[in-house]
């Protein structure tokens, strides 16, 4: 009886010692301190701004490409690590824990759901016939999708620019913000390029603000999606601004090199009327 006792109160040790060391390897911390500052950032709001107080206003979008190395915090991590996200990663595990709510174009009035947005990317689950090694027979087995979140390399944002005579100061806010799929097609072996959804960024923004990005200077001094699009720190080209023909794109009237030239010149633009409004 005492030998049956000393037995079970060893393996009862034994296996307290083991939850204990999993216990702690699970809460093991990664870092020398616990950090607060992004995980619990709030979007920094945007200061009162009345109709009387634009003076001047157009709407431009614009196209961020995550191949140059200034967006490359938009495009890295291809895969999540324990404190970063792409922005892809990030607006996907919006839309399936946050409730976030995503359209079909920028005039943001046709929702879309889930399934749809999985299917702007081919991953909605399929089904595939397979031989079962027991019976020998087909059986139906379905494959869940996955998203390529490699394949997000442009993402198009849609501003307005205004002139707040309150203040004397050119400024622009972001509207929306849309990730653009570029893929090679396996039927056709050809590159294709196509805008998948797009996202109220005044809804995204509280979740903008939690996800830190790397700092290549110093990590202790990280900053959130939020500051990146606040603080303009991206590069981008114009590819439309609001017109009366429909406003149709740059490419739909200008080819090549004039396609660039164009964009300049409604950079040049803005510039010029940000100091013609100036009143001393």
């Amino acid at each position: 009886m005492k030998r049956v006792f000393v037995i079970l109160f060893v393996t009862g040790f034994i296996i307290t010692l083991f939850n204990n060391k999993q216990t702690f390897a699970q809460n093991v911390n990664d870092n020398i301190y616990v950090k607060e500052n992004i995980p619990g950032k709030r979007p920094v709001p945007f200061p009162v701004l009345r109709e009387a107080d634009i003076m001047w206003s157009t709407k431009i979008w614009q196209v961020i490409e995550c191949r140059e190395k200034m967006n490359h915090h938009f495009y890295y991590p291809i895969t999540d690590m324990d404190d970063r996200k792409s922005l892809i990663s990030l607006l996907i595990y919006g839309i399936n824990n946050e409730g976030l709510t995503v359209y079909r174009d920028d005039e943001f009035k046709q929702l879309m759901t889930r399934d749809e947005v999985y299917e702007k990317f081919d991953a909605l689950p399929d089904t595939q016939q397979v031989t079962d090694p027991e019976t020998g027979e087909l059986v139906t087995r379905i494959i869940e999708g996955e998203i390529k979140f490699d394949q997000v390399t442009k993402y198009e944002l849609k501003e307005q620019w205004y002139f707040d005579k309150q203040h004397s100061v050119m400024r622009v806010r972001i509207l929306g913000i849309c990730p653009i799929r570029v893929w090679i097609d396996p039927e056709t072996g050809q590159s294709r390029k196509a805008r998948t959804f797009w996202v109220y960024f005044d809804e995204a923004r509280p979740l903008f603000a939690k996800q830190e990005i790397f700092n290549r200077n110093n990590d202790a001094q990280r900053i959130s999606f939020d500051d990146v699009f606040w603080q303009r720190r991206f590069t981008s080209y114009i590819v439309k601004e609001s017109n009366v023909y429909n406003n149709r794109e740059i490419v739909q009237y200008m080819q090549g090199v004039n396609n660039l030239m164009e964009a300049e010149a409604i950079k040049q633009k803005l510039f010029e009327i940000e100091h013609d409004l100036w009143e001393f």
